[in-house]
């Protein structure tokens, strides 16, 4: 059984889980089939909910949080960053091979239509297949798929995303010691942080000064945005706005470990118990799962590059689609820069007026944390065209 291969190890606290036959079969199973969605976050698209989000990945946008700016666009209220479906949730669900650590990879998403303030989302999730590897990080992994969609109370589809998640045993992760060699947390100086610090203030928001496709050239640059040096605070703020699984507390957590015991470990400093999440703001639970210091979360770093997109577009632009794979952890003290470049300039077959764009997360150490790609659609000044998902009429959006 399964179960038989899940025990906890006295010097991590955490379940130590295996990749077995019967696991792989269990995935098998489910394969194909529609998952319950049981980390959903937020459900209302409320002002608060809207601008604890924004505010948790650090996107200064008017666009999501001044009613009066709002008013005066083409939407004529508020609305999401299209990154904000993370926080209902999170595009996959953690499945199969207990004990295993999952760590999120990367995301594919089409947006279709725009979030309002006061709209209600549903999520939809199935398992779309796994595949096994062998990577330098932790020997044998499983990768698993998953197919979500995203409804608003009239029932129509406002996004898709496809997700991947590697699966990998924590005790093989800590032999292979991939990471021991980085320096944490980084020596930085005061004189490059001070400039880092110019550098994350100098990001313009495009915001009400319309980009049209004819002034867009190939090869362009977009105006970088920099995050970091990442911190604690920076963890906090995002669970605030997106908390991607369940962080609960006393009583109701642990009522959910007792049912749950692979979900959570004792903290070796506080003897509380703390989830298997705790990766991302416990030294300790970090170096149980292989890792030499706290990270970031894969889509917390998909937002920061989302914003990078909604900043260059502006209001009148529509992102289209956004994939990004996360090769790399952020740890705590790195900084990162968001980078894009456009390669593309067409019009497609749906008369859209489209902008493909190469994008890039790269670190102070020089390393690739996050390559993707996207599409932009923007209005058109000749043709007098707009895109589509933003031809609104008086019925758009929710009852408000």
């Amino acid at each position: 059984m399964v179960e038989e291969t899940v025990t906890k190890e006295k010097t991590t606290g955490m379940t130590e889980g295996r990749i077995t036959e019967e696991g792989l079969q269990k995935l098998r199973e489910l394969t194909g089939k529609s998952l319950r969605v049981n980390n959903q976050f937020n459900e209302l698209a409320s002002r608060e909910a809207i601008r604890n989000f924004a505010n948790g990945v650090g996107d200064p946008n008017p666009l999501w949080r001044d009613e009066e700016y709002a008013k005066k666009t083409r939407y004529k209220s508020i609305i999401t960053p299209p990154s904000w479906l993370y926080s209902v949730f999170p595009s996959w669900v953690s499945v199969g091979l207990p004990g295993v650590h999952g760590f999120h990879s990367g995301t594919d998403w089409n947006f279709h239509k725009p979030v309002f303030c006061g709209d209600k989302i549903r999520p939809e999730c199935w398992m779309a297949g796994f595949e096994e590897k062998v990577g330098k990080f932790a020997g044998r992994t499983i990768i698993i798929h998953y197919d979500a969609r995203y409804y608003n109370q009239k029932e129509e589809m406002v996004a898709q995303a496809h997700s991947w998640s590697v699966r990998a045993e924590r005790h093989t992760a800590r032999k292979e010691g991939k990471y021991t060699d980085i320096q944490l947390p980084h020596p930085w100086r005061s004189e490059e942080l001070e400039e880092i610090e110019k550098e994350v203030l100098a990001e313009e928001v495009r915001g009400d000064k319309i980009r049209y496709w004819e002034d867009v050239e190939v090869g362009e640059k977009l105006r970088p945005v920099v995050k970091g040096p990442f911190g604690l605070t920076d963890m906090i703020a995002f669970c605030v706005g997106a908390a991607p699984v369940q962080l609960l507390a006393h009583h109701m957590a642990l009522e959910l470990y007792h049912r749950h015991s692979a979900w959570a470990f004792r903290d070796p400093m506080t003897y509380a118990l703390e989830p298997i999440y705790g990766v991302h703001y416990n030294k300790a639970a970090a170096n149980a799962a292989g890792l030499p210091y706290p990270y970031d979360v894969g889509t917390q770093r998909q937002c920061w590059l989302i914003h990078l997109l909604t900043n260059w577009m502006g209001d009148e632009g529509w992102l289209k689609t956004n994939y990004a794979e996360y090769r790399r952890f952020v740890f705590y003290s790195d900084v990162v820069w968001l980078r894009g470049t456009v390669t593309k300039k067409y019009i497609d077959e749906n008369g859209e007026c489209c902008i493909d764009i190469e994008t890039s997360a790269m670190n102070q150490r020089g390393e690739e944390t996050m390559p993707g790609h996207s599409t932009v659609i923007l209005p058109s000044r000749d043709r007098g065209t707009w895109p589509v998902a933003l031809r609104l009429n008086k019925d758009s959006g929710s009852e408000r």
